[in-house]
């Protein structure tokens, strides 16, 4: 018997099998899953699949692993007291991506960069913005300036700003950079009487305000020898408790604490580094740098361990689900070893009884015949063929949409983007200068009427992608400038701060298969946490056996709903589907596969 968990302990858990059953053999690795090493044949060595992982992008690449080398996978996840286990089986049941999963909200720039009004915009600024200029690449379009009307002014004090000049010490680079984005920048967009007519108007921050005269007198020192993983700000600070709200000052200090370790201790990292919620110097710049920016828009201050869970999407574990979880992963894995197919069961933990249960079966799903990953159904995008780039279709369709790693992208017969460690450096230069070409003016134009056949090698995936040219957007509504349909995808709750996590109530409809035998009527709702009334309209079993959307017409009242209601909510660790039911019976009946 051979299987693969793919889970963040790995050490950890062999330790711990092995006390208690040291005659077996447990390879651990502790390397990221989507390495190429982890390939096609690495996973055709395996009997089944186990999966814990911690965010959305790694468990799609798992499952199409899993679905081009045919392997069972036994997917989990877990938020507070919520979880749930699902099994998938190629061409028996479902896949992981064949039912919506929630994604993560996006905000318009100009929010973001000139309007905050909650403490979520501020973390994706700190985050995406701020840090990702300081000690990200280089090279990638970021701005960091609160537009104004006055662009002569703007440019002039922007002008290499962020760059650390030649004989300045960390503290006046420090100092600089604090002046700039929590000074400067708020005083520019201040300037801009227009903006501020219906709103608040923001403070501008500088150093000399909540600063000492001299920084290395009130900051601490980290110790001699630390490693990358031992370098906190809070450590060297003094500061102790992640539960703690940090005032001005402390957040001012930690900022420029935070900064100092990243040149002093991690310089060789910077310009590589993306933000990672488990790099505890990150979280505490960002934290920082969030909560200076909450302080000047009048936005209440949150704690590292509340901004922590924001800027990473998470939900934070309670021990006694993640030991029922795993143990329903033992049964369901068993089952799979046996091949006992007509025992299978996706089974979701409460937080509450229903029926005096906190366990809930149910029989697997059948695959979603309109699912892009294990039905191959073609997807549609609207795009403004003359302005959007290559690199924009690769950044913001290929790799963040759909999840692919490695992609390879062909028009026709002819290849327009590919990346390999074995290309020759001809073509590699050909494809670099190809992402900067809009796509109408690329060696095969891309324009309405074109499908596009993008490929990952590593998953051994591919899709189709019929481009229909669209000459506007709204920005508000479709940022990236494109909008991918045939997808399957949950929208997000717009009206939530709160990270997209195991708990959250993110999806809009739940397609399904058949109850049970014969046509009956079942009530699909959508539920939002932020909500007061759900959305919900009975339909035969046979049309939502089709995939197809409920028309969310009518708003019901809480006592309008009846005892054959069906919600859904999205979980994981911060993924995952959670089905609640006040109807056992007709769960239980579901169709067998």
């Amino acid at each position: 018997m051979t299987c693969i968990s793919s889970m963040f302990s790995y050490q950890v858990a062999r330790d711990a099998v092995l006390r208690f059953r040291p005659n077996i053999s447990i390879t651990p690795y502790h390397a990221n899953v989507k390495e190429s090493r982890f390939n096609v044949d690495f996973y055709k060595e395996f009997d089944v699949v186990l999966n814990g992982l911690d965010n959305l992008d790694a468990r799609r690449h798992v499952n199409r692993l899993c679905l081009a080398a045919d392997v069972p996978l036994v997917e989990s996840g877990t938020t507070g007291f919520l979880g749930q286990v699902t099994v998938h089986l190629k061409g028996k049941t479902e896949c992981y991506e064949c039912q919506a999963k929630p994604a993560p909200k996006t905000y318009p720039v100009c929010t973001i960069t000139s309007t905050p009004s909650k403490f979520v915009h501020c973390i994706v600024w700190a985050k995406d913005l701020l840090f990702a200029k300081l000690f990200g690449d280089k090279n990638l379009e970021n701005d960091l300036n609160v537009r104004s009307s006055d662009a002569t002014n703007l440019s002039e004090h922007s002008e290499d700003v962020f760059e650390c000049r030649k004989g300045e010490d960390i503290e006046q680079y420090g100092r600089r950079i604090y002046d700039h984005v929590f000074g400067h920048n708020i005083e520019v967009a201040l300037s801009n009487e227009e903006t501020w007519k219906n709103r608040n108007k923001p403070c501008a921050i500088y150093s000399k305000d909540v600063f000492p005269d001299k920084l290395t007198k009130e900051n601490g020192k980290t110790e001699k020898g630390s490693t990358t993983e031992d370098v906190s700000a809070m450590a060297s600070l003094g500061l102790k408790n992640p539960q703690d709200v940090w005032s001005l000052a402390e957040n001012s200090r930690v900022f420029y604490e935070s900064l100092r370790l990243f040149f002093s201790k991690r310089q060789k990292e910077i310009g590589n580094l993306t933000f990672d919620k488990d790099d505890q110097l990150a979280v505490e710049f960002v934290t920082a740098a969030a909560n200076i920016r909450a302080s000047s828009f009048g936005i209440p201050l949150h704690s590292l361990f509340e901004a922590k869970g924001i800027a990473g999407n998470i939900v934070h574990a309670v021990a006694t689900t993640n030991a029922i979880i795993a143990g329903l992963i033992v049964i369901e894995a068993i089952k799979v070893l046996k091949k006992d197919s007509n025992n299978y069961r996706m089974t979701y933990c409460l937080e509450h009884p229903s029926k005096k249960l906190l366990l809930m079966p149910v029989e697997p799903y059948e695959p979603n015949k309109s699912c892009y990953v294990c039905s191959e159904t073609p997807l549609s995008l609207e795009v403004n063929t003359h302005h959007s780039k290559l690199r924009d279709f690769v950044e913001k369709i290929v790799k963040a949409k759909l999840g692919m790693n490695f992609p390879v992208i062909m028009s026709g017969a002819s290849i327009i983007y590919e990346v390999g460690e074995d290309l020759e450096e001809d073509m590699v230069a050909i494809y670099a200068a190809n992402l900067e070409k809009a796509l109408s003016e690329l060696p095969s134009p891309v324009i309405s009427g074109t499908v596009l056949t993008v490929e990952d090698l590593q998953q051994e995936f591919s899709c189709r992608i019929n481009i229909k040219h669209r000459e506007e957007f709204d920005e508000e509504k479709e940022p990236d400038g494109m909008l991918l349909s045939g997808r399957v995808e949950a929208p997000v709750d717009k009206n939530s701060n709160k990270p997209i996590g195991n708990g959250e109530s993110t999806s809009s409809a739940l397609s399904t298969e058949e109850i049970q035998e014969g046509e009956r009527d079942v009530e699909i709702q959508e539920t939002s946490e932020s909500a007061e009334n759900v959305t919900g309209k009975k339909r035969k079993l046979s049309e939502v056996s089709k995939g197809s959307i409920p028309d969310h017409s009518g708003l019901p009242d809480e006592s309008s709903r009846n005892q054959n209601q069906l919600e859904k909510l999205d979980v994981d660790d911060e993924d995952d589907e959670l089905i609640i039911s006040n109807d056992w019976e007709s769960l239980t009946k579901k169709k067998r596969l």
